[in-house]
């Protein structure tokens, strides 16, 4: 283990919880658990999700059954299984949750699409790959957990191929946001604070990385967090039937912390695509 040891235990002991692992399948579902894009706000979560991924996909270009794709921070594998069997290629998938890794095998297996994802147990700031070994390193919501995000955009610089894609999303503060607005939401995540566009941007450019574009999401951030809320909401007691109570009122406590924030414009979403130097 190796970054900041101290978070990387942190996000994996809470990704590894039963109360979590069974939370996020049942208010997302196996496939995807990040933010959406909605048509309309009633769109199923799912569906959503899925147009992230698509939309991402559209950003980059070309991808064939000779590209090798690193997904970091993968989760229960959707992308991964997406990209696989969308494109042929080959997705290394990056992620600390052991259950998590369990879950996605045994769907890749259901899929047989085990030859075209790789699974690889890891932390993303000191990642398990050669340099310049992947043409494209995409993210989904999840470098927001890394206490060295810095660290993590030179990871990815450093195993990308010169012109070799970085595409992601990320939860982030908005430039000029007072910190101690972001404390609830920081408390809850353990951290002391988020990314935002012009640290990435920044951190990017250090690295030998070239912006191509930025899309603002950022609606459709209080529109995944408001939705799942509800369901929170409106399933309680189904829901305390597998999960603890205190485990559902710190949801439901953060989510309308993530809803206001993004409400009042402190919080944005959106998807970052640079492109490594040649």
């Amino acid at each position: 283990m190796s970054g900041n040891d101290d978070n990387v235990v942190r996000t994996r002991d809470y990704y590894d919880n039963k109360d979590t692992d069974i939370f996020y399948r049942k208010a997302w579902g196996d496939e995807h658990i990040h933010l959406g894009i909605f048509k309309d706000y009633y769109e199923p979560i799912q569906s959503a999700c899925l147009r992230t991924v698509r939309t991402m996909a559209e950003k980059v270009g070309s991808i064939s059954s000779d590209t090798e794709v690193l997904d970091i921070g993968s989760g229960y594998g959707g992308t991964a299984r997406y990209l696989a069997s969308t494109y042929g290629c080959h997705v290394n998938a990056l992620n600390l949750s052991e259950v998590q890794n369990r879950r996605s095998e045994e769907l890749n297996r259901k899929r047989k699409l085990q030859r075209n994802i790789s699974i690889v147990e890891g932390s993303f700031e000191d990642m398990p790959f050669e340099d310049e070994t992947m043409d494209i390193c995409w993210s989904i919501d999840a470098i927001l957990h890394s206490g060295n995000r810095k660290k993590v955009v030179e990871e990815v610089s450093r195993v990308l191929r010169p012109g070799g894609d970085f595409v992601f999303t990320d939860p982030m503060r908005t430039d000029g946001c007072p910190h101690d607005i972001l404390e609830p939401i920081l408390e809850r995540i353990h951290l002391s604070d988020m990314g935002s566009l012009s640290f990435y941007r920044s951190e990017a450019r250090d690295a030998g990385l070239e912006e191509v574009s930025f899309t603002d999401l950022s609606q459709h951030l209080v529109n995944t967090y408001g939705r799942v809320l509800e369901f929170t909401e409106n399933n309680e007691e189904t829901l305390s039937d597998e999960i603890s109570r205190e485990f559902i009122d710190h949801m439901e406590e953060g989510l309308r912390h993530w809803v206001e924030g993004g409400k009042e414009g402190h919080l944005g979403w959106g998807i970052m695509h640079f492109r490594k130097k040649t």
